[in-house]
């Protein structure tokens, strides 16, 4: 396609490090937000929400990037790591929200996450994102080697699908948002059983 190689371009010549510094920033906006009456009636469960939310985005974002390079040939690998490790931000500051402003008695953090199915699936989804954010470095994968790393690294499928399911949980009745949600991960998920466009190298990010 025309459009591919000067998307490409464009994208090398973006730096991996302003994601990292693009990322902090609606954080910290949306908690001043939070400190300063405008997040509503309940900042809590908004700021609890809103990163929640994000953290959701940016793991479909994660997933998205192998079947753009495969079935449509956009380049966005190099991304990968600094959108997985943002993702993991996002799931720890929504986490640090609901123990630390939302529960804050450990006793009840506990039957919390024992009693409710959405909060049990949440954190085994946050489980599932800590090794990989604990392995998202060059050293890791020289230690563990490229193939034990890619396949530790699937975890992160595991982490989108719970983390969907979490979502969807979580409301009360059928809304349609979080259920788009879920569609869009099912389908990233199912895109990558279909053949790819062309051969392609294997990388790590």
């Amino acid at each position: 396609m025309q459009l591919v190689q000067p998307i490409n371009t464009a994208v090398r010549r973006v730096p991996t490090w302003l994601v990292y510094a693009l990322m902090p920033i609606p954080a910290a906006w949306w908690f001043w937000l939070g400190l300063s009456g405008g997040l509503g009636a309940e900042p809590i469960k908004a700021l609890e929400h809103l990163y929640g939310e994000l953290a959701l985005q940016l793991l479909i974002a994660g997933l998205a990037i192998t079947p753009l390079r495969s079935h449509a040939g956009i380049n966005l690998i190099r991304f990968r790591r600094a959108i997985g490790l943002s993702a993991f931000f996002y799931v720890a500051l929504h986490l640090l929200v609901w123990l630390v402003l939302d529960i804050g008695i450990l006793s009840q953090i506990w039957a919390d996450i024992v009693k409710r199915l959405y909060i049990t699936i949440g954190m085994a989804g946050f489980a599932a994102l800590v090794p990989l954010a604990l392995t998202s470095n060059d050293w890791s994968v020289r230690r563990l080697g490229p193939l034990r790393w890619r396949k530790l690294h699937k975890l992160t499928y595991a982490a989108a699908l719970l983390g969907g399911l979490h979502f969807i949980l979580l409301v009360k009745g059928w809304q349609i948002e979080p259920l788009i949600y879920g569609a869009v991960i099912a389908g990233l998920l199912a895109l990558r059983a279909v053949p790819r466009r062309g051969p392609l190298r294997s990388r790590t990010a």
